[in-house]
């Protein structure tokens, strides 16, 4: 399976670190590749290594003013002109998302994927990973909207919100019907 993952490419605590390349070691070890933003710094860095090692594929997927921080020795790296043409070449190339802890730019990319699942634009797997409580103000904000009929669906289709890397991957392989 393809799986995307939405992460910072910032340096981060252990609690974070640790957590990402628990993920990524399962990924690697079930074959599965990554589909990220391409970026060889931080947490980016960490998850790529993780599945590298673990004998997963690489695609990364860098932006032309991010390109001097692309990792070398992907299976395959695509430079996008922006950001708006990198987060749709992600999707494309997805089978399922996972949003793993993050900044701005990964809020951004999380919220659009979800637009877009709202919309019927997708139907593949969405799973925010709550690394340490990291999304509990906004899986709480998200209940909300659903309880006060913001969302066109209910928000068990929209997206799973997994409390640690084992329950994503589980999630994810039974919602591409693996297990």
């Amino acid at each position: 399976m393809d799986i995307c993952v939405f992460l910072s490419a910032a340096d981060l605590d252990e609690r974070y670190t640790t957590a990402a390349h628990e993920f990524a070691e399962l990924l690697g070890k079930g074959g599965h590749t990554l589909v990220w933003g391409g970026s060889d710094a931080g947490l980016m860095k960490v998850v790529a290594d993780g599945v590298q090692a673990a004998g997963g594929r690489l695609v990364g997927i860098s932006v032309e003013f991010l390109q001097h921080k692309a990792r070398p020795g992907c299976d395959e790296m695509v430079v996008a002109r922006d950001l708006a043409e990198r987060k749709a070449q992600l999707l494309a190339r997805a089978d399922a998302i996972v949003v793993m802890v993050g900044g701005t730019g990964t809020l951004d990319e999380a919220t659009e994927i979800l637009e877009l699942k709202k919309h019927g634009l997708h139907t593949k797997p969405v799973v925010l990973l709550n690394t340490a409580g990291f999304y509990d103000g906004l899986k709480q904000q998200f209940r909300r909207m659903d309880e006060e009929g913001f969302l066109p669906l209910p928000l068990t289709e929209l997206v799973f919100f997994a409390e640690d890397a084992v329950s994503a991957l589980a999630y994810l392989e039974e919602s591409a019907g693996i297990r």
